[in-house]
């Protein structure tokens, strides 16, 4: 009997691997990807968004500790229409020697509410650090009836319209309490575990049965 040449061992080999009866082992089913639905989806961006929001919170808080900046609410027109009434406006504590004419700047009063007017004239206080200012609302038709003796002053750097009334439900506890069950309620729904769905166990059976 004569040896088998390599060209047989080729053609059997060739013959068994396309056998009906050879396993697939390398034909392996592809693990199916995840799918989401929408609210999946939906929650995810939902918790981005917080977590973005809660940055920016967090952010805007270290600035207003290290920059002397806070939020001043307008109830009045007086400075109209450049700065309507229900406007928020940002403001930064300055020297009163840093501020000029035209400035729009908030002045604290002891006993009374502070007034953010337009500054019309600057003159030397008693001090090296004092101004006397005088100052008008851009709706008013004259100064204020007093001027002001000034050594710090809180200078707007801009101001939104229109969300002073969020601003102060904001403040409200009810209002907190809402949106902390309500973000409260959106991680746990997020985070909660689900069974996972069994296509590959359904496969496997499938792929048996054949």
């Amino acid at each position: 009997m004569s040896a088998p040449t390599r060209r047989s061992l080729r053609e059997q080999t060739a013959t068994v691997d396309a056998s009906p009866s050879a396993p697939a082992a390398s034909a392996s089913v592809p693990p199916r990807s995840a799918r989401r639905g929408p609210g999946r989806v939906l929650a995810d961006a939902l918790l981005w968004l917080a977590a973005i929001a809660g940055a920016a919170c967090m952010v805007l808080v270290v600035v207003a500790l290290t920059a002397n900046i806070t939020l001043i609410m307008f109830r009045t027109g007086s400075m109209s229409p450049t700065i309507p009434a229900g406007s928020v406006a940002v403001v930064q504590s300055v020297a009163a020697s840093q501020v000029q004419v035209g400035d729009v700047v908030t002045v604290d009063r002891e006993g009374d509410l502070p007034v953010t007017h337009r500054i019309t004239s600057i003159a030397p206080g008693a001090s090296k650090d004092e101004r006397v200012i005088t100052m008008r609302g851009d709706a008013n038709a004259a100064d204020d009836p007093y001027p002001y003796s000034v050594q710090t002053v809180r200078v707007v750097l801009f101001s939104i319209p229109g969300i002073a009334t969020v601003v102060v439900a904001m403040g409200n506890p009810y209002v907190l309490g809402g949106l902390t069950i309500g973000a409260t309620a959106l991680v746990i729904w997020a985070f909660w575990p689900r069974s996972p769905k069994k296509h590959g166990e359904a496969d496997e059976s499938t792929e048996a049965d054949r």
